[in-house]
This record gives C-alpha cells, sequence and structure tokens, in this order.
C-alpha cells in the first residue's frame, strides 16, 4: 500500500445549472474523497461564478470549486471517473500539492517542541 498524499482538485460546474444542482454535486465529490476514497478534506473553497479564460461548450462563465485533501493515489481514478460521467462539470484538474506535503512533513511535531 502507497503512502497517502496530499492532492488539490479544481472543477467548473456549468453556471447554467441550478445552485441547488451545484450545491449538490459539491457534495457529492465531498462524500466521494470520503467514502469512496477513503480521503480526508482539509480545506474546500467555493470561488462561486467566475469568467472563463476561454469559452469550454460555449459557456463564458463557470462556477469553481477548489478542494484540497488527503488521499492514497491508487484510489484517485474513483474521483477522476465521477468527473467525466458527470456532464455539468464542464472542466477539471486533479494534482499532487508537494509543497504543502513538505511543509506538514517539515515542521516540528508538539511532542519534539515539549522535549525542546
Amino acid at each position: 500500500m502507497t503512502d497517502v498524499r496530499v492532492y488539490e482538485t479544481m472543477f467548473i460546474i456549468d453556471p447554467e445549472v441550478e445552485e441547488e444542482e451545484r450545491e449538490g454535486i459539491v457534495e457529492k465529490v465531498k462524500s466521494i474523497i470520503q467514502e469512496r476514497l477513503q480521503g480526508e478534506i482539509e480545506n474546500l473553497d467555493r470561488w462561486g461564478i467566475r469568467k472563463l479564460a476561454y469559452e469550454i461548450n460555449h459557456r463564458s462563465e463557470g462556477d469553481y470549486t477548489v478542494v484540497i485533501f488527503r488521499a492514497n493515489p491508487d484510489n484517485l481514478v474513483k474521483l477522476e471517473s465521477f468527473f467525466r460521467v458527470t456532464p455539468q462539470v464542464i472542466r477539471w484538474q486533479t494534482f499532487r500539492r508537494e509543497d504543502i506535503e513538505k511543509k506538514k512533513s517539515s515542521a516540528p511535531q508538539k511532542d519534539q517542541l515539549k522535549e525542546q
């Protein structure tokens, strides 16, 4: 079994979808990370509707959400599969955040601080 790693995923939902449905998609992503990936969400940030850098599917705006989470890399395909089969998600990207991993591993632990 491989180590748990830190990932960031950003996904863009079609803004013409009703707000309740967009909120439901975000909740579904959270449950996939926690249940199917056995991951831990560190931060979820809803950016809301923003202008896209270029048109996607004849849309110039999208509802952005960014999630930072810890998960086993072997399970990541389950999240990617969800994005792939959900037509309301018009674009997504998931990548490893080694900078956060290094920051966490180089920070002194509470026990180490007490000993000093």
